[in-house]
């Protein structure tokens, strides 16, 4: 099994931290970096996109608000020796090449347009019209519009629920099994580790019963990207047997925001060439180098003794604040004891007596602190490599305020449903549905319709429902947002 995390007195955690911090020359070495300065002090006299020419064409106040310098370097991947990302030349090359090495991948793409890039390119390039993919009902949207371009037709895999909490938990191996037997013609099998809130699955007996039935394993291992960098966060799935795994360096690993990668593993069954082409088609051809050299900005600083005590206070961090919320009455922390596997520097915990939008609410409206996200049973809470330990304790001075104070709940948020783990009724592909003829009517009026559109809010990008389903009445309580849907002309 990758991980089962296990609650430790800390000093018997930091024991066991043993960082993969080599030092090497490779690790620290930042060529886009190094070409970008470059680019900053040798300026030339230019006549290119972008028009506002480093900065000189925007209006002051927004010059003011983001520096002179981010306008200086805002530029594409076609000028001043900075290499090109499709096809990967110079620096931005090299860097990918770094990466690789670093995350230990066959080949390594830098991507501007997020994971959702990443995994409509997969479903692009790998899938084809009718092939039978088995994917975790917890996907995030992007895969489902990755069905959409490609045509492929999704079977639904049902995590766990933690029913207590209302996330989703892991992906059962066994149940797993189970439904590739009863779908011998599976080519593919899609899954998201770690769930949003941090539950992790067992990669390595999940890519075991893939290649027993002889499927492709895809993992959207977005918020785990820190997991290569320390031996006591879970196994990272490159080295669990996956055959593409996709990181969202924005999200946790100090990349900027819409910044991620996706590898190839070194034992992976897919074609390269056929990823790349699917990249080359659907990412923007216009580039943001900000946003390529922040991700070799992110692997170097990760793969150095500055990232390795970075993420050793993360995890100190997180250690502490479970301890410390764990002892508050009234608040209850999502942890070992609840027989779950899972990622320690993401916290999901919840206070009794109030749903986790209202405790979000509070928390912003009466601390000015903000987290990652509620659901409809508690809220998430990263501990990120740029927390400090003094953020954590205005956390748990709030968090006793909250618990021991007289916070009423509200009654629409109690009726407002935000996490859906419901089982889909499919009654045709997603591509067929979106396509076919659409009319948009009052949700009160869909019930019984087949939905035409994906419906998913972010966070976490989990579908409420997604195009070829049928509209039950227990979608309603998830569609607070909207007053009408698309749905398939009868």
């Amino acid at each position: 099994m990758c991980i089962i995390f296990m609650q430790m007195e800390k000093q018997n955690f930091k024991s066991l931290i043993s960082f993969k911090n080599t030092q090497n020359s490779s690790e620290t070495y930042t060529p886009l970096v190094n070409a970008m300065f470059a680019y900053k002090n040798n300026p030339c006299t230019g006549f290119h996109i972008p028009g506002h020419n480093r900065g000189q064409g925007v209006l002051k106040e927004f010059s003011s608000l983001i520096g002179s310098d981010a306008l200086n370097l805002d530029t594409t991947d076609e000028f001043d020796n900075l290499g090109t990302l499709f096809p990967s030349t110079g620096a931005i090359d090299e860097a990918q090449r770094l990466a690789s090495a670093a995350f230990g991948s066959k080949r390594t793409f830098f991507l501007t347009g997020g994971s959702t890039i990443a995994n409509l390119a997969l479903a692009f390039g790998l899938t084809r019209p009718g092939d039978k993919i088995v994917i975790g009902r917890n996907c995030h949207r992007s895969v489902l519009s990755g069905m959409i371009i490609s045509g492929a037709n999704p079977h639904w895999l049902m995590p766990k629920k933690l029913d207590n909490w209302a996330i989703y938990g892991a992906v059962n191996p066994v149940e797993l099994r189970k439904t590739l037997e009863e779908n011998p013609d599976t080519s593919l099998v899609w899954v998201t580790n770690p769930t949003y809130e941090g539950v992790v699955s067992d990669i390595e007996a999940i890519a075991r019963v893939c290649h027993e039935f002889d499927a492709a394993l895809i993992v959207d291992e977005a918020h785990g990207c820190l997991w290569n960098f320390s031996d006591v966060l879970p196994k990272p799935a490159l080295k669990c047997g996956a055959d593409a795994v996709v990181h969202s360096l924005h999200k946790t690993g100090g990349s900027m925001t819409q910044s991620s990668m996706l590898h190839i593993s070194k034992t992976s069954r897919f074609d390269e060439h056929k990823i790349e082409h699917a990249l080359k088609l659907l990412h923007t051809t216009s580039p943001s180098l900000l946003l390529l050299t922040s991700l070799d900005a992110a692997r170097a600083f990760l793969s150095s003794n500055d990232g390795a005590l970075a993420i050793e206070n993360a995890l100190d961090n997180a250690l502490y604040f479970r301890e410390e919320a764990s002892k508050i009455a009234g608040v209850r922390v999502l942890n070992s004891m609840s027989n779950v596997s899972f990622d320690v520097t993401k916290i999901f915990l919840k206070v009794e007596g109030l749903s986790g939008k209202r405790l979000e609410s509070i928390l912003e409206l009466d601390f000015s602190i903000e987290i990652e996200s509620a659901s409809d049973e508690g809220i998430l809470i990263l501990s990120n490599i740029g927390n400090t330990q003094e953020e954590f304790d205005v956390l748990i001075d709030a968090l006793k305020k909250i618990a021991s104070g007289n916070y009423p709940d509200l009654s629409y948020l109690e009726e407002v449903k935000f996490m859906p783990l419901t089982a889909p009724k499919v009654v045709m592909t997603p591509r067929e549905a979106y396509f076919s003829k659409k009319e948009r009517i009052k949700k009160e009026d869909a019930i019984g319709r087949v939905c035409a559109e994906v419906i998913a809010l972010c966070p976490p990008g989990i579908s409420v429902l997604l195009p070829g389903e049928l509209i039950g009445e227990e979608h309603l309580p998830y569609l607070s947002d909207f007053s009408e849907i698309d749905v398939l002309v009868k």
